[in-house]
């Protein structure tokens, strides 16, 4: 799963201490900085892809690592092809101290002269005479500092020990060992790290026999395994707990699989859930791909500051959260743990063993592993609704898509600094919907078949999007199909389908989705549809503006069976009502979808909210707890950016009372710990959206008081005093009745913690009060325990609530620079837009505009800033053009 790395402005960079200033070794002196200017802005250098006249064939790292000093440092050895001679070779590096640059060919040594070109770690190598084609040996010597942040080679003290973890993607190998930093080049790596001893030592490869201690430090030596490009390679080294098991021999595999779960110490009772669900999740997808694990061992390794999680061959990287819990862990983080490891470990196949050739199309390992991650995380326990989330993820892309500024699935990447902008919903939840839809109309076995041709040709090797498409039209049985793919993985938005039904005549015609106010753009796509009526599923494919088509069948049309279709739809007045009122009876990914393209249609000035709370009516007793919530979120929506006036919220608190009283007084509420769990999953999922949706209501009172004494206990030492599925809730409550004290008490608690549930969540809390006073406390909180990346979450909660939302503007205003050149800056830049686009004006998005977007540009968060300025603006223009109906339809609602 990608994580984003971002890049600091290059007029930024002089003034960075310690940054990537141009260097030079062999006794020359580094460059003034107008030379690092004008070199940086060549046009002729290799600012994105490296070309192939210098081929990497192997790597020998030799890494000698202790987490507790501030820098690490490695020799490292390039075997390497050259096909031209020349006195200068292109790679990566960024912020290396190098000592020494050798090249050895045909028994001589030359001396190399090390130089950093950009930011972004472009370096050269220059030699007083040519290298000769052919063969030959690069060495380096070098130190470097350990990242304070997610990026790079990374280290981060948990209850006073040391621990480090790689995170290399995209391009921050570079900033760990020199090299040809890019996905096509996939090379065997030889790895030797170098540690104290008694601490343990990870990497891509199995360890081979017991480290020998050489100069007091143990050094562990790796297996070399199948070929790697260098964003791929794993280091982990600390003072781990690592529990240890075997994944069974399986129809595709003949011998146990070794598989270690490893955290930091202070979680070694929360790993034997991680360790069966790894075992089944690695089971089912050997099954889907019909052949073994790829590698020979598997390491899931957790961080508490991964920002999510990492594919590297053979040892995975978790958040932990992601990993650690038991068997009565909420419903909500059981599923994140089945998606995500199904996405991570699909990754092995479709990733790993099979490599992008370059960053545009990046798509095939994300958008893939999104979509099996939410397959297979569903076949390992179809009872938490992770298919659900599937959906979902899929329409809160197509919130995102609707925008104009965008980009497409597939963009083309020029430099390093466009590489991070592919990793977005676009790429994740609007990717993996696509790649669901295709799956879903080519049918469950054509579209396995194609991926696993796809798997077989270039196994251990690089691959293109042609490709791909090429190894689904092998098994297509349409010629159509893959021009339907490619319009939509090459072209941003989102299609509307404008229906009108007569019998079992369908008369559809495209157009490109837009929110009110905003005009349409032309667009068209090849559509692959799947309609239902009644029990008939028909599937065929739209290539035309305007087309007819029969549908036969009992009764109306649903324009999107199974809701896999990436597209939303608009009807005619009696169609969406004959929608509605049979809305209890359609499958639960049917009803996301008819709740999708209702809001939709609302938000384009088609609809009202009176048919949402209509559909919310019959839809609050569907078993699909996805389904049944998702009408009262859409409305919510509205609430939150501010549409609906206090009269109007009160009628909409009598409709949730009306809806949710009932299901409570059936589903009771007991917050205390374990109480619901062995009841069914769907059951707690469905109690918790319940007591969710009552909190601010009339008839929330004695949950508020349940859930606040709750909390009290739970910090006075009761840890059964309450169930973690209510950990959120319970804290804010707590914090509603108490003084600032209290907040400041419970951040200081939660700093002194290293509970990967409880300390984020109370940090959250805190931050989204609502005081201004505690807002200023928190923004200005210098405490060493609080880490770079909870810096942001601070900001992040402060700008969650309108009350303290102007006041993190200013902070982030005033603060911008600093927060961007700090060590989780990458991170911040692509955040902050997301917490500007909570505005809601079309003067609040030009001042947007004005305050952040030259400081921005250059960054991944340049788009989605552009995005954040839309959604503010286009929000303005909702407000301006049908706000007062918006409050009108709310105070209607009973």
């Amino acid at each position: 799963m990608g994580i984003f790395r971002g890049s600091i402005p290059f007029a930024a960079l002089l003034a960075v201490p310690g940054a990537a200033a141009a260097q030079e070794t062999g006794g020359t002196m580094a460059e003034p900085a107008a030379a690092i200017v004008a070199e940086a802005q060549k046009p002729d250098l290799p600012f994105g892809r490296l070309d192939d006249s210098a081929r990497p064939l192997a790597y020998r790292l030799d890494l000698t690592v202790d987490p507790s000093k501030p820098r690490f440092s490695g020799r490292t050895e390039i075997d390497l092809n050259l096909t031209r001679k020349t006195p200068r070779l292109y790679l990566h590096g960024r912020e290396l101290g190098m000592t020494r640059v050798e090249a050895h060919f045909a028994g001589r040594t030359l001396v190399g002269h090390w130089r950093q070109l950009d930011a972004e770690g472009l370096a050269e190598v220059r030699f007083d005479e040519d290298l000769p084609t052919g063969p030959l040996t690069l060495a380096f010597d070098y130190t470097a500092a350990f990242g304070q942040g997610p990026a790079g080679l990374f280290r981060v003290e948990v209850e006073g020990a040391w621990y480090a973890w790689s995170q290399f993607q995209s391009i921050d190998a570079r900033a760990a060992f020199p090299g040809f930093d890019q996905p096509g080049f996939k090379t065997p790596f030889a790895i030797t790290l170098r540690t104290p001893p008694g601490l343990a030592a990870i990497s891509n490869g199995p360890e081979t026999g017991t480290p020998a201690l050489e100069n007091g430090l143990a050094v562990h030596r790796f297996a070399p395994g199948p070929p790697l490009p260098t964003y791929l390679v794993a280091v982990m080294v600390g003072p781990f707990a690592i529990l240890s098991g075997e994944v069974p021999p399986t129809p595709e595999r003949s011998e146990p699989l070794p598989l270690r779960i490893v955290s930091t110490r202070q979680n070694a009772g929360n790993l034997a859930f991680a360790m069966e669900g790894s075992k089944r999740i690695v089971t089912l997808l050997e099954d889907y791909f019909g052949e073994r694990f790829p590698f020979p061992k598997l390491d899931q390794v957790t961080s508490p500051i991964l920002p999510g999680a990492m594919e590297n061959p053979g040892a995975d990287l978790y958040r932990d959260d992601i990993l650690v819990m038991d068997e009565n862990a909420p419903v909500e983080q059981q599923r994140q743990f089945g998606m995500i490891v199904a996405h991570e470990l699909g990754h092995q196949w479709f990733g790993d063993l099979v490599t992008p050739d370059w960053w545009d199309d990046l798509w095939l390992n994300e958008s893939f592993a999104n979509w099996i991650g939410y397959r297979v995380g569903d076949r390992w326990r179809p009872d938490l609704g992770i298919a659900g989330d599937a959906l979902g993820t899929g329409y809160q892309a197509m919130d995102i898509d609707g925008l104009l500024a965008g980009r497409p699935i597939r963009q083309s990447i020029e430099t390093s600094d466009q590489i991070d902008s592919a990793f977005d919903s676009i790429t994740y939840g609007k990717g993996g919907h696509v790649v669901g839809m295709i799956a879903d109309w080519l049918g469950e076995d054509r579209f396995r078949q194609g991926v696993r041709r796809y798997i077989a040709a270039h196994r251990q090797g690089t691959a293109t999007s042609a490709d791909f498409f090429a190894a689904l039209a092998e098994v297509a049985g349409d010629p159509r199909l893959v021009p339907a793919l490619r319009s939509f993985v090459e072209q941003q938005g989102v299609p509307l389908l404008a229906m009108r039904q007569t019998g079992d005549r369908l008369a559809v015609t495209q157009l490109r989705y837009t929110t009110a106010g905003v005009a349409t753009p032309d667009a068209r796509w090849t559509i692959p549809l799947c309609f239902r009526r009644g029990l008939q599923r028909t599937c065929t494919i739209m290539d035309q503006r305007s087309q007819i088509f029969t549908v036969p069948g009992e009764g109306p049309v649903f324009p999107n069976a199974g809701g896999s279709g990436y597209y939303r739809f608009e009807l005619t007045a009696r169609h969406w009502n004959e929608l509605i009122a049979s809305a209890d009876g359609l499958p639960g990914g049917e009803a996301l979808a008819l709740v999708d393209s209702l809001d939709a249609s609302i938000r384009a000035g088609r609809g009202n909210v009176g048919e949402m709370a209509q559909l919310a009516r019959k839809l609050i007793h569907h078993q699909d707890p996805h389904a049944a919530d998702a009408p009262d979120k859409a409305l919510a929506r509205y609430m939150m950016q501010g549409f609906v006036s206090p009269q109007a919220r009160r009628s909409f608190g009598l409709l949730r009372e009306h809806l949710y009283a009932p299901l409570l007084k059936e589903l009771g509420f007991d917050p205390r710990y374990g109480i619901y769990a062995r009841e069914a999953s769907a059951r707690t999922q469905r109690r918790v959206q319940v007591v969710s949706a009552l909190l601010n209501t009339g008839r929330g009172g004695s949950l508020r008081d349940q859930l606040s004494n709750a909390m009290a206990a739970y910090l006075a030492g009761d840890r059964t005093a309450l169930d973690p599925a209510w950990l959120d809730h319970a804290l804010d409550l707590y914090l509603y009745k108490r003084d600032n004290q209290a907040a400041r008490d419970l951040v200081d608690r939660a700093l002194s913690s290293e509970d990967p549930v409880f300390r984020p969540a109370a940090l959250a809390a805190a931050s989204r009060t609502s005081d201004p006073k505690l807002a200023a406390w928190l923004l200005a909180l210098d405490d060493p325990r609080l880490r770079e990346s909870e810096k942001r979450d601070l900001l992040d909660g402060v700008m969650a609530r309108s009350a303290t939302r102007e006041m993190g503007y200013d902070w982030a205003l005033a603060h911008l620079d600093g927060m961007l050149d700090s060590g989780d800056g990458q991170f911040f830049a692509t955040r902050l837009p997301q917490m500007l686009g909570r505005f809601c004006s079309v003067a609040r998005a030009e001042r947007i505009a004005r305050d952040f977007r030259l400081r921005l540009a250059g960054t991944p968060g340049a788009l989605e800033l552009d995005r954040a300025i839309e959604r503010v603006r286009n929000c303005g223009l909702l407000d301006d053009m049908l706000g007062e109906q918006i409050d009108a339809g709310f105070a209607r609602m009973k």
